[in-house]
Protein backbone atom coordinates (compact mmCIF):
# COMPACT_ATOMS: atom_id res chain seq x y z
CA UNK A 1 0.00 0.00 0.00
CA UNK A 2 1.48 2.92 -1.05
CA UNK A 3 1.23 6.05 1.31
CA UNK A 4 1.76 9.69 0.80
CA UNK A 5 3.26 12.19 3.12
CA UNK A 6 2.52 15.99 2.48
CA UNK A 7 5.17 17.87 3.98
CA UNK A 8 8.43 17.44 5.90
CA UNK A 9 8.93 19.27 8.56
CA UNK A 10 9.55 16.76 11.68
CA UNK A 11 5.78 15.63 12.06
CA UNK A 12 5.52 14.56 8.42
CA UNK A 13 9.22 12.85 8.88
CA UNK A 14 8.07 11.16 12.34
CA UNK A 15 4.91 10.35 10.45
CA UNK A 16 6.65 8.39 7.23
CA UNK A 17 8.83 6.54 9.44
CA UNK A 18 5.97 5.20 11.53
CA UNK A 19 4.51 4.46 8.63
CA UNK A 20 7.36 2.66 7.25
CA UNK A 21 7.67 0.56 10.26
CA UNK A 22 3.82 -0.44 9.50
CA UNK A 23 5.00 -1.90 6.03
CA UNK A 24 3.42 0.61 3.84
CA UNK A 25 5.57 2.08 1.10
CA UNK A 26 6.10 5.65 1.58
CA UNK A 27 6.63 8.77 -0.04
CA UNK A 28 7.61 11.59 1.24
CA UNK A 29 7.36 14.95 -0.75
CA UNK A 30 9.05 18.40 0.60
CA UNK A 31 8.27 21.63 -1.23
CA UNK A 32 11.79 23.35 0.05
CA UNK A 33 15.33 21.90 -1.44
CA UNK A 34 15.78 20.53 2.43
CA UNK A 35 13.49 18.71 4.35
CA UNK A 36 12.78 19.40 7.78
CA UNK A 37 9.88 22.11 7.19
CA UNK A 38 10.81 25.12 9.41
CA UNK A 39 14.07 23.40 10.40
CA UNK A 40 15.57 24.92 7.75
CA UNK A 41 19.57 25.95 7.48
CA UNK A 42 21.39 28.98 6.52
CA UNK A 43 25.17 29.23 5.50
CA UNK A 44 26.15 32.18 5.20
CA UNK A 45 29.88 33.76 5.85
CA UNK A 46 31.34 31.18 7.73
CA UNK A 47 27.95 31.05 9.58
CA UNK A 48 25.50 28.76 10.20
CA UNK A 49 22.12 29.04 11.41
CA UNK A 50 19.33 27.01 12.61
CA UNK A 51 15.95 28.66 11.25
CA UNK A 52 13.73 26.42 13.05
CA UNK A 53 13.24 24.51 16.60
CA UNK A 54 16.66 25.09 18.36
CA UNK A 55 15.42 23.33 22.13
CA UNK A 56 15.21 19.54 22.75
CA UNK A 57 12.66 19.03 25.88
CA UNK A 58 11.68 15.25 25.10
CA UNK A 59 14.72 12.89 23.74
CA UNK A 60 12.63 9.74 23.97
CA UNK A 61 10.33 10.45 21.01
CA UNK A 62 13.36 10.93 19.02
CA UNK A 63 14.76 7.70 20.20
CA UNK A 64 11.56 5.95 19.40
CA UNK A 65 11.65 6.98 15.86
CA UNK A 66 15.00 4.88 15.78
CA UNK A 67 14.12 2.41 17.69
CA UNK A 68 11.23 1.27 15.19
CA UNK A 69 13.86 0.48 13.20
CA UNK A 70 15.92 -1.40 16.03
CA UNK A 71 18.70 1.48 16.05
CA UNK A 72 20.41 3.71 18.21
CA UNK A 73 19.80 7.53 17.98
CA UNK A 74 22.98 8.40 19.43
CA UNK A 75 24.66 6.34 16.74
CA UNK A 76 23.34 9.35 14.18
CA UNK A 77 23.05 12.06 16.06
CA UNK A 78 24.08 13.41 19.45
CA UNK A 79 22.29 15.26 22.07
CA UNK A 80 23.77 17.75 24.93
CA UNK A 81 22.43 18.60 27.97
CA UNK A 82 22.26 21.81 28.68
CA UNK A 83 23.09 23.21 32.40
CA UNK A 84 21.45 26.02 31.97
CA UNK A 85 17.96 25.91 29.96
CA UNK A 86 17.39 29.50 29.68
CA UNK A 87 18.37 33.12 31.18
CA UNK A 88 16.19 35.50 31.82
CA UNK A 89 17.15 38.82 31.03
CA UNK A 90 14.98 41.42 32.59
CA UNK A 91 14.44 44.91 31.73
CA UNK A 92 16.08 46.05 34.87
CA UNK A 93 18.89 43.87 33.50
CA UNK A 94 18.52 41.39 36.31
CA UNK A 95 18.59 37.79 35.83
CA UNK A 96 17.02 34.38 36.15
CA UNK A 97 18.73 31.09 35.37
CA UNK A 98 16.74 28.56 34.84
CA UNK A 99 17.71 25.23 34.49
CA UNK A 100 19.56 22.33 36.22
CA UNK A 101 19.19 20.54 39.06
CA UNK A 102 15.90 21.14 41.32
CA UNK A 103 18.80 22.80 44.33
CA UNK A 104 19.95 25.08 41.18
CA UNK A 105 16.51 26.11 40.17
CA UNK A 106 15.51 27.15 43.55
CA UNK A 107 18.85 28.76 44.12
CA UNK A 108 17.94 30.98 41.31
CA UNK A 109 14.50 31.58 42.23
CA UNK A 110 15.57 32.68 46.18
CA UNK A 111 18.15 34.90 44.78
CA UNK A 112 15.31 36.74 43.44
CA UNK A 113 12.64 36.40 46.00
CA UNK A 114 13.22 33.66 48.49
CA UNK A 115 9.75 33.83 49.64
CA UNK A 116 9.03 32.07 46.16
CA UNK A 117 10.98 29.02 46.80
CA UNK A 118 8.65 27.31 48.43
CA UNK A 119 5.65 28.30 45.63
CA UNK A 120 7.67 26.74 42.89
CA UNK A 121 7.74 23.24 44.61
CA UNK A 122 3.88 23.57 44.94
CA UNK A 123 3.63 24.93 41.41
CA UNK A 124 5.94 21.97 40.08
CA UNK A 125 3.51 19.45 41.72
CA UNK A 126 0.44 20.62 39.90
CA UNK A 127 2.59 20.96 36.45
CA UNK A 128 3.63 17.19 36.95
CA UNK A 129 -0.33 16.20 37.86
CA UNK A 130 -1.51 18.54 34.70
CA UNK A 131 1.52 16.43 32.59
CA UNK A 132 0.27 12.94 33.35
CA UNK A 133 -3.17 13.68 32.22
CA UNK A 134 -2.02 16.00 29.60
CA UNK A 135 0.99 14.46 27.90
CA UNK A 136 0.66 10.74 29.22
CA UNK A 137 -2.73 10.56 28.62
CA UNK A 138 -3.91 12.90 25.91
CA UNK A 139 -0.86 13.94 23.87
CA UNK A 140 -0.48 10.62 21.53
CA UNK A 141 -4.63 9.51 21.53
CA UNK A 142 -6.80 10.88 18.71
CA UNK A 143 -9.67 13.21 19.88
CA UNK A 144 -11.54 12.96 16.73
CA UNK A 145 -14.97 12.09 18.15
CA UNK A 146 -16.64 13.78 20.92
CA UNK A 147 -16.50 10.84 23.32
CA UNK A 148 -12.68 11.05 23.53
CA UNK A 149 -13.53 14.37 25.04
CA UNK A 150 -15.94 13.69 27.54
CA UNK A 151 -13.80 10.53 28.96
CA UNK A 152 -11.02 12.91 29.99
CA UNK A 153 -13.49 15.81 31.00
CA UNK A 154 -13.40 15.41 34.58
CA UNK A 155 -10.17 14.73 34.87
CA UNK A 156 -9.67 18.53 32.98
CA UNK A 157 -12.08 19.96 34.81
CA UNK A 158 -10.40 18.88 38.15
CA UNK A 159 -7.06 20.53 36.97
CA UNK A 160 -8.58 23.36 35.97
CA UNK A 161 -7.99 23.48 32.27
CA UNK A 162 -10.31 26.56 32.07
CA UNK A 163 -7.44 28.73 33.54
CA UNK A 164 -4.78 30.31 31.38
CA UNK A 165 -1.02 29.63 31.99
CA UNK A 166 -0.74 32.82 33.28
CA UNK A 167 -3.88 32.19 36.40
CA UNK A 168 -2.10 28.85 37.02
CA UNK A 169 1.38 30.34 37.53
CA UNK A 170 0.12 33.67 39.46
CA UNK A 171 -2.24 31.05 41.66
CA UNK A 172 1.44 30.19 43.04
CA UNK A 173 4.01 32.29 42.41
CA UNK A 174 4.16 35.84 43.81
CA UNK A 175 6.94 37.36 42.53
CA UNK A 176 6.24 39.57 38.90
CA UNK A 177 9.44 38.54 37.42
CA UNK A 178 9.31 35.24 38.34
CA UNK A 179 5.66 35.09 37.08
CA UNK A 180 6.37 35.75 33.71
CA UNK A 181 9.57 33.64 33.54
CA UNK A 182 7.35 30.65 34.59
CA UNK A 183 4.47 31.65 31.77
CA UNK A 184 6.70 32.11 28.90
CA UNK A 185 6.56 28.52 27.65
CA UNK A 186 3.01 29.00 25.20
CA UNK A 187 5.02 31.65 23.26
CA UNK A 188 7.10 28.23 22.29
CA UNK A 189 4.39 26.78 21.15
CA UNK A 190 2.57 30.07 19.55
CA UNK A 191 0.23 31.04 22.53
CA UNK A 192 -0.63 33.88 24.68
CA UNK A 193 -0.02 33.10 28.28
CA UNK A 194 -3.20 34.84 29.17
CA UNK A 195 -5.43 32.89 26.76
CA UNK A 196 -3.47 29.54 26.66
CA UNK A 197 -5.58 26.70 28.54
CA UNK A 198 -3.15 25.90 31.31
CA UNK A 199 -2.63 21.75 30.04
CA UNK A 200 0.14 23.77 28.39
CA UNK A 201 1.82 24.23 31.68
CA UNK A 202 2.96 20.26 31.03
CA UNK A 203 5.78 21.82 29.36
CA UNK A 204 7.16 22.74 32.21
CA UNK A 205 7.35 19.50 34.06
CA UNK A 206 8.21 17.71 30.40
CA UNK A 207 11.78 20.51 31.08
CA UNK A 208 11.78 19.23 34.85
CA UNK A 209 11.65 15.68 34.18
CA UNK A 210 13.74 15.77 30.87
CA UNK A 211 16.14 18.38 30.77
CA UNK A 212 16.53 20.74 27.92
CA UNK A 213 19.39 19.77 25.26
CA UNK A 214 21.07 20.26 21.99
CA UNK A 215 21.12 18.14 18.96
CA UNK A 216 25.14 18.58 18.07
CA UNK A 217 25.35 20.14 14.94
CA UNK A 218 22.21 22.07 15.07
CA UNK A 219 18.82 20.74 14.44
CA UNK A 220 19.87 20.79 10.64
CA UNK A 221 21.91 18.05 11.67
CA UNK A 222 19.11 16.19 13.53
CA UNK A 223 17.05 15.94 10.26
CA UNK A 224 20.19 14.96 8.20
CA UNK A 225 20.35 12.20 10.97
CA UNK A 226 16.75 11.30 10.57
CA UNK A 227 16.64 11.70 6.46
CA UNK A 228 19.80 9.29 6.80
CA UNK A 229 17.50 6.86 8.75
CA UNK A 230 14.50 7.31 6.01
CA UNK A 231 16.86 6.67 2.90
CA UNK A 232 17.96 3.20 5.08
CA UNK A 233 14.60 1.98 5.39
CA UNK A 234 13.78 2.91 1.76
CA UNK A 235 11.65 5.98 1.92
CA UNK A 236 11.40 7.86 -1.10
CA UNK A 237 11.74 11.56 -0.80
CA UNK A 238 10.75 14.40 -3.22
CA UNK A 239 11.83 17.65 -2.90
CA UNK A 240 11.46 21.11 -4.22
CA UNK A 241 8.06 20.15 -5.56
CA UNK A 242 4.92 20.86 -3.70
CA UNK A 243 1.47 18.92 -4.10
CA UNK A 244 -0.62 20.98 -6.43
CA UNK A 245 -3.64 19.01 -6.56
CA UNK A 246 -5.44 15.88 -4.79
CA UNK A 247 -7.82 13.68 -6.85
CA UNK A 248 -10.63 12.31 -4.82
CA UNK A 249 -13.44 10.14 -5.76
CA UNK A 250 -16.20 8.94 -3.46
CA UNK A 251 -14.89 10.84 -0.39
CA UNK A 252 -11.06 8.79 -0.51
CA UNK A 253 -7.99 10.88 -2.01
CA UNK A 254 -6.90 8.73 -5.12
CA UNK A 255 -3.87 10.43 -5.89
CA UNK A 256 -2.00 13.60 -5.39
CA UNK A 257 -0.39 15.65 -8.83
CA UNK A 258 2.97 17.88 -8.10
CA UNK A 259 3.96 21.12 -9.27
CA UNK A 260 6.19 19.57 -11.80
CA UNK A 261 3.07 17.50 -12.93
CA UNK A 262 4.35 14.30 -11.50
CA UNK A 263 1.12 12.00 -10.34
CA UNK A 264 1.32 10.00 -7.32
CA UNK A 265 -1.36 6.99 -6.43
CA UNK A 266 -2.03 7.03 -3.08
CA UNK A 267 -4.02 4.55 -0.73
CA UNK A 268 -3.15 6.83 2.02
CA UNK A 269 -2.51 10.72 2.47
CA UNK A 270 -0.77 12.24 5.37
CA UNK A 271 -0.70 15.82 5.64
CA UNK A 272 1.78 17.92 7.42
CA UNK A 273 1.01 20.96 6.00
CA UNK A 274 -1.02 23.65 7.53
CA UNK A 275 -4.63 22.62 8.14
CA UNK A 276 -6.26 25.87 6.76
CA UNK A 277 -4.23 25.61 4.12
CA UNK A 278 -4.97 22.23 3.25
CA UNK A 279 -8.72 22.48 3.97
CA UNK A 280 -8.63 26.10 2.67
CA UNK A 281 -6.69 25.51 -0.61
CA UNK A 282 -6.22 21.93 -1.31
CA UNK A 283 -9.59 21.08 -0.56
CA UNK A 284 -11.76 23.24 -0.20
CA UNK A 285 -14.38 21.16 -1.74
CA UNK A 286 -13.96 17.90 -0.32
CA UNK A 287 -13.69 19.19 3.08
CA UNK A 288 -16.38 18.68 5.67
CA UNK A 289 -18.78 21.30 7.11
CA UNK A 290 -16.52 20.76 10.29
CA UNK A 291 -13.04 21.11 9.04
CA UNK A 292 -14.54 24.44 6.86
CA UNK A 293 -15.70 26.10 10.13
CA UNK A 294 -12.57 25.65 12.33
CA UNK A 295 -10.48 26.74 8.83
CA UNK A 296 -13.08 29.78 8.79
CA UNK A 297 -13.17 31.07 12.56
CA UNK A 298 -9.34 29.50 13.35
CA UNK A 299 -7.26 31.72 15.58
CA UNK A 300 -3.76 32.16 14.49
CA UNK A 301 -1.03 32.09 16.42
CA UNK A 302 1.41 34.96 16.33
CA UNK A 303 3.90 36.02 13.80
CA UNK A 304 7.96 36.26 13.87
CA UNK A 305 10.46 38.49 13.37
CA UNK A 306 13.91 36.59 13.29
CA UNK A 307 17.24 38.39 12.48
CA UNK A 308 20.31 36.20 12.04
CA UNK A 309 23.54 37.30 12.48
CA UNK A 310 26.96 36.61 13.40
CA UNK A 311 30.10 38.49 15.19
CA UNK A 312 33.46 38.93 14.82
CA UNK A 313 34.14 38.49 19.02
CA UNK A 314 32.60 35.64 21.23
CA UNK A 315 30.90 37.32 23.76
CA UNK A 316 31.54 34.13 26.13
CA UNK A 317 29.12 35.77 29.05
CA UNK A 318 26.22 35.23 26.47
CA UNK A 319 24.24 31.70 27.85
CA UNK A 320 23.06 29.22 25.02
CA UNK A 321 19.35 30.59 25.47
CA UNK A 322 18.56 33.79 26.38
CA UNK A 323 14.66 35.90 27.02
CA UNK A 324 14.99 39.01 26.74
CA UNK A 325 11.84 40.35 28.84
CA UNK A 326 10.60 44.36 27.77
CA UNK A 327 9.02 46.97 30.06
CA UNK A 328 5.38 45.40 29.30
CA UNK A 329 4.35 41.59 29.47
CA UNK A 330 0.72 42.06 29.49
CA UNK A 331 0.04 45.08 27.31
CA UNK A 332 2.58 43.82 24.74
CA UNK A 333 1.07 40.10 24.48
CA UNK A 334 -1.97 42.23 23.85
CA UNK A 335 -0.87 44.37 20.91
CA UNK A 336 0.62 41.01 19.26
CA UNK A 337 -2.07 38.58 19.72
CA UNK A 338 -5.15 40.78 20.33
CA UNK A 339 -4.49 44.34 18.68
CA UNK A 340 -2.06 43.07 16.40
CA UNK A 341 0.12 46.08 16.32
CA UNK A 342 3.89 46.25 16.04
CA UNK A 343 4.93 48.30 18.76
CA UNK A 344 8.52 50.07 19.19
CA UNK A 345 9.17 47.92 22.00
CA UNK A 346 9.63 44.11 22.22
CA UNK A 347 10.87 40.86 24.27
CA UNK A 348 12.92 38.51 22.17
CA UNK A 349 14.77 35.05 22.31
CA UNK A 350 18.18 35.21 21.87
CA UNK A 351 19.85 31.99 20.39
CA UNK A 352 23.78 31.58 20.58
CA UNK A 353 24.46 28.20 19.60
CA UNK A 354 28.41 28.55 19.34
CA UNK A 355 28.06 28.74 23.10
CA UNK A 356 27.87 24.51 23.16
CA UNK A 357 29.01 23.91 19.43
CA UNK A 358 31.72 26.33 18.09
CA UNK A 359 31.23 24.62 14.35
CA UNK A 360 28.47 27.35 13.99
CA UNK A 361 30.78 30.12 13.28
CA UNK A 362 34.29 30.85 12.26
CA UNK A 363 36.85 30.45 15.36
CA UNK A 364 36.61 33.34 17.49
CA UNK A 365 33.47 34.55 16.13
CA UNK A 366 29.54 34.01 17.11
CA UNK A 367 26.39 32.52 15.73
CA UNK A 368 23.45 34.03 16.42
CA UNK A 369 19.39 34.72 16.02
CA UNK A 370 17.53 36.72 17.72
CA UNK A 371 13.14 35.64 17.29
CA UNK A 372 10.57 38.15 18.22
CA UNK A 373 7.32 37.87 18.67
CA UNK A 374 5.37 39.70 16.49
CA UNK A 375 1.41 40.36 14.82
CA UNK A 376 0.74 37.95 11.74
CA UNK A 377 -0.23 38.97 8.80
CA UNK A 378 -3.91 39.64 9.95
CA UNK A 379 -2.34 43.10 11.42
CA UNK A 380 -1.41 44.36 7.63
CA UNK A 381 1.74 45.54 8.39
CA UNK A 382 4.16 46.45 5.47
CA UNK A 383 7.49 44.13 6.22
CA UNK A 384 9.19 45.75 3.31
CA UNK A 385 9.37 48.22 5.50
CA UNK A 386 8.59 47.42 9.01
CA UNK A 387 11.19 44.41 8.59
CA UNK A 388 14.32 46.97 8.45
CA UNK A 389 13.04 49.54 11.14
CA UNK A 390 12.64 46.56 13.26
CA UNK A 391 16.02 45.42 12.81
CA UNK A 392 17.54 48.45 13.67
CA UNK A 393 15.71 48.44 17.19
CA UNK A 394 16.63 44.81 17.64
CA UNK A 395 20.44 45.40 17.12
CA UNK A 396 20.14 48.65 19.07
CA UNK A 397 18.57 47.00 21.81
CA UNK A 398 21.20 43.86 21.75
CA UNK A 399 24.07 46.46 22.06
CA UNK A 400 22.33 48.53 25.06
CA UNK A 401 21.76 45.23 27.25
CA UNK A 402 23.69 41.67 26.31
CA UNK A 403 25.69 42.10 23.24
CA UNK A 404 27.49 45.43 24.25
CA UNK A 405 28.80 47.44 21.29
CA UNK A 406 27.41 44.77 19.23
CA UNK A 407 27.08 47.51 16.21
CA UNK A 408 30.91 46.86 15.67
CA UNK A 409 30.49 43.73 15.67
CA UNK A 410 27.47 42.62 13.59
CA UNK A 411 28.43 40.45 10.47
CA UNK A 412 26.39 38.71 7.51
CA UNK A 413 22.88 40.09 9.01
CA UNK A 414 19.42 39.36 7.28
CA UNK A 415 15.99 38.67 8.67
CA UNK A 416 12.65 36.40 8.03
CA UNK A 417 9.28 38.11 8.73
CA UNK A 418 5.30 36.59 8.72
CA UNK A 419 5.64 37.16 5.06
CA UNK A 420 8.38 34.53 4.76
CA UNK A 421 6.50 31.79 6.81
CA UNK A 422 3.83 32.40 4.41
CA UNK A 423 5.63 32.22 1.20
CA UNK A 424 8.24 29.55 2.21
CA UNK A 425 5.82 27.40 4.39
CA UNK A 426 2.38 27.97 2.94
CA UNK A 427 1.36 29.00 6.40
CA UNK A 428 -1.88 31.28 6.31
CA UNK A 429 -1.66 34.88 7.46
CA UNK A 430 2.58 33.59 8.56
CA UNK A 431 1.44 32.50 11.69
CA UNK A 432 4.46 31.10 13.14
CA UNK A 433 3.01 28.01 14.74
CA UNK A 434 -0.18 27.75 12.79
CA UNK A 435 -3.24 28.20 15.10
CA UNK A 436 -3.27 29.37 18.88
CA UNK A 437 -3.06 26.83 21.67
CA UNK A 438 -6.19 28.48 23.59
CA UNK A 439 -8.61 26.08 25.19
CA UNK A 440 -11.43 26.04 22.49
CA UNK A 441 -8.48 25.30 20.01
CA UNK A 442 -7.01 21.85 21.87
CA UNK A 443 -7.73 18.77 21.83
CA UNK A 444 -10.76 18.13 20.07
CA UNK A 445 -11.53 21.66 19.24
CA UNK A 446 -8.34 21.36 17.29
CA UNK A 447 -7.85 20.05 13.87
CA UNK A 448 -8.36 16.71 14.13
CA UNK A 449 -5.82 13.78 13.00
CA UNK A 450 -8.44 12.19 11.32
CA UNK A 451 -8.90 13.74 8.17
CA UNK A 452 -12.01 15.24 8.06
CA UNK A 453 -14.47 14.25 4.36
CA UNK A 454 -11.90 11.71 3.39
CA UNK A 455 -11.82 8.18 4.50
CA UNK A 456 -7.79 8.13 3.91
CA UNK A 457 -6.81 11.63 4.57
CA UNK A 458 -4.73 11.70 8.27
CA UNK A 459 -3.01 15.27 9.95
CA UNK A 460 0.00 15.38 11.96
CA UNK A 461 1.77 18.66 12.53
CA UNK A 462 1.51 21.92 14.90
CA UNK A 463 -2.07 22.82 13.53
CA UNK A 464 -3.33 19.22 14.85
CA UNK A 465 -3.88 17.26 17.96
CA UNK A 466 -1.76 17.93 20.03
CA UNK A 467 -0.43 21.10 19.00
CA UNK A 468 3.16 23.05 17.95
CA UNK A 469 6.82 22.33 19.17
CA UNK A 470 8.78 19.46 18.77
CA UNK A 471 7.14 17.16 21.73
CA UNK A 472 3.81 18.32 20.15
CA UNK A 473 4.43 17.39 16.50
CA UNK A 474 6.16 14.22 17.35
CA UNK A 475 3.44 12.67 19.10
CA UNK A 476 1.36 13.81 16.53
CA UNK A 477 2.69 11.09 14.78
CA UNK A 478 2.07 8.62 16.97
CA UNK A 479 -1.62 9.77 16.63
CA UNK A 480 -1.18 9.20 13.03
CA UNK A 481 0.52 5.82 13.17
CA UNK A 482 -2.42 4.36 15.65
CA UNK A 483 -4.76 5.70 13.00
CA UNK A 484 -3.19 3.54 10.81
CA UNK A 485 -2.92 0.56 12.74
CA UNK A 486 -6.59 0.86 13.56
CA UNK A 487 -7.51 1.30 9.50
CA UNK A 488 -5.07 -1.15 8.08
CA UNK A 489 -3.06 -2.96 10.84
CA UNK A 490 0.32 -3.85 10.06
CA UNK A 491 0.63 -4.38 6.23
CA UNK A 492 4.19 -5.96 6.40
CA UNK A 493 7.26 -5.90 8.63
CA UNK A 494 9.73 -3.22 9.33
CA UNK A 495 13.01 -3.06 6.79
Amino acid sequence: MKVVVMGAGFGGIASALRARALGFDVVLVEKNQQIGGRAQVFNVDGYRHDAGPTVITAPFLFDELFALFNRERADYIEFTPLKVWYRFVFDDLSTFDYGGSQHDIETAIGNIDPSDVQHYRSLLQESKSIYHVGFERLADKPFHRMADMMKLLPAMIKLKSYRSVWQLVSSHMQNEKLRQAFSIQPLLVGGNPFDTTSIYNLIHFLERKFGIHFAMGGTGSLVKALEKLMIEQDIEIITSNSVELIETKDNYVKSVTLQDGTNLPCDHLISNIDPAYLYGKLLKKESSIVATARTKLARKSMGLFVLFFGTDKQYSAVEHHTILLGKRFKGLLDDIFKHKVLTDDFSLYLHRPTATDPSFAPQGHDSFYALVPVPNLDGGQNWKEDGEKLKQRVIKRLSQTVLPDLESHIQSVFYMTPEDFKDDYLSPSGAGFSISPHFYQSAWFRYHNNGEGLNNLSLAGAGTHPGAGLPGVLSSAKVVESLLKQKYGKVGGSQ
